[in-house]
């Protein structure tokens, strides 16, 4: 059957990201080279608790400069941490194309509240969604299960009228196992084909 809507993974989806490309550009204000730095932005510990909502931008901020010695304030910090990504052109146009056919279209992005600020304030084509739910506003994060019943909330709809793409598995798997269709995005080739054969 074909999905009476579709939901939006951000990363490696709609745009893909680097953290080194943040490590790089402020290497020269820390104490650590850029490796080291990296691997502090993206420790699974601090990065889940700030994608989760456990703490906030503020302390996740505070909390890396201790270990880094980075030299600058918190908005120093946020605008290079934001700046990660680059679009996916294919998936944009088919957002375009599902909007011109009034399909309703959602996004839902484990996510940080600098990364956020980011894309809204770079990427127009971000405004051109029915609604947004973001790890960082729900506390808690795909493959939860809260975080799929938030969609289907905003949604009004359930199992296979949502049809979702993501490009981690364990987070494709909770979601059919709710009965939704998805698809493990690894291009956007493949997922457009899929989407094609669903009639959307």
């Amino acid at each position: 059957m074909t999905p009476k809507a579709v939901v939006f993974d951000i990363g490696n989806v709609l745009l893909d990201f680097d953290y080194r490309k943040t490590a790089a550009r402020i290497e020269s204000r820390c104490k650590l080279p850029a490796a080291e730095i990296y691997k502090l932005i993206t420790s699974p510990n601090a990065f889940n608790d700030f994608e989760s909502g456990r703490v906030t931008g503020e302390k996740f901020f505070s909390d890396f400069q201790k270990l880094s010695g980075f030299s600058g304030a918190q908005a120093e910090f946020a605008e290079p941490f934001g700046d990660i990504f680059t679009e996916v052109p294919e998936m944009i146009a088919f957002n375009e194309r599902l909007r011109a056919r009034g399909i309703p279209t959602y996004i839902l992005s484990n996510t940080n509240e600098f990364s956020i600020a980011w894309i809204r304030k770079r990427y127009p084509f971000f405004a051109n969604f029915n609604d947004y739910i973001f790890s960082h506003e729900h506390n808690c994060m795909k493959p939860g299960a809260h975080i799929y019943e938030v969609v289907e909330e905003k949604s009004g709809l359930r199992g296979p009228d949502l049809f979702y793409m993501d490009d981690r598995e364990e987070n494709i798997a909770a979601a059919v196992a709710r009965g939704w269709q998805a698809v493990v995005h690894t291009t956007p080739a493949r997922t457009l084909e899929i989407a094609r054969s669903l009639g959307l």
